[in-house]
């Protein structure tokens, strides 16, 4: 069931109070907690309202769903983003795991977050974009280590990706669904009429293998 709001505030709106109160149970119940954050422009406003949110932010560990292959002051990078727009006032206080590495290829990058990830699961709280090719993280249509990451019997939580597919083609650093499964609450944060579509016509695409799965809780939200 897509949950639809009338614009990105109310969106946004309802994330931060889910995010917060999968937080604050976190932070309740073991004393710690978990983001898993995401790129792109939906999680953005989420990101502004959270900075902002009451929580002990110094015991909240923040990482990444996917990221680009980039140093993180490039415009491609999703960490760049959670810095900028999450990591700052209250919420600076919180410790960020980076999925990006200053080494030389993702599988690298890949194998440094691998252990890190593995210890921070189970996570609080997941957000997950998704393309118009109905990718999610980067486990991207076309690309040769889809399969794997997809591969609920594999051994991975992070994966390298290869550049040549996605948009922008650049070489990137996901988890994969094994990983993503982690989660004890996940928001699919999407926007406009395509995305909608794609999500409802469960057609086989990478979001749809996330969704119909029934090991973790799963909400889309929507606005136009």
């Amino acid at each position: 069931m897509i949950e639809s709001f009338p614009d990105e505030t109310a969106l946004a709106a309802a994330a931060c109070a889910a995010t917060v109160g999968a937080l604050s149970a976190g932070l309740a119940a073991r004393g710690h907690a978990s983001l898993i954050g995401t790129g792109g422009r939906s999680p953005a406003p989420v990101y502004d309202a959270l900075s902002v949110a009451g929580l002990d932010w110094g015991r909240v560990t923040v990482s990444l769903s996917d990221d680009r292959f980039v140093p993180a002051t490039s415009p491609d990078s999703n960490e760049r983003l959670v810095r900028e727009r999450l990591l700052r006032g209250a919420a600076a206080a919180a410790t960020f795991l980076p999925l990006h590495a200053s080494v030389p290829t993702p599988d690298a990058a890949a194998d440094l977050a691998e252990p890190h990830l593995r210890a921070l699961a189970p996570f609080d709280m997941l957000f997950l974009g998704m393309g118009e090719d109905g990718h999610i993280a980067s486990l991207i249509p076309g690309s040769p280590v889809m399969a794997a990451g997809l591969d609920l019997t594999g051994d991975r939580f992070v994966i390298g990706v290869p550049a040549g597919v996605g948009s922008p083609p650049i070489a990137r650093v996901s988890l994969t669904l094994r990983a993503l499964l982690q989660a004890r609450a996940t928001l699919v944060l999407i926007r406009g009429a395509v995305k909608r579509q794609i999500v409802e016509a469960g057609s086989g695409l990478p979001v749809h293998a996330f969704l119909k799965q029934a090991k973790a809780p799963v909400r889309v939200l929507w606005t136009p």
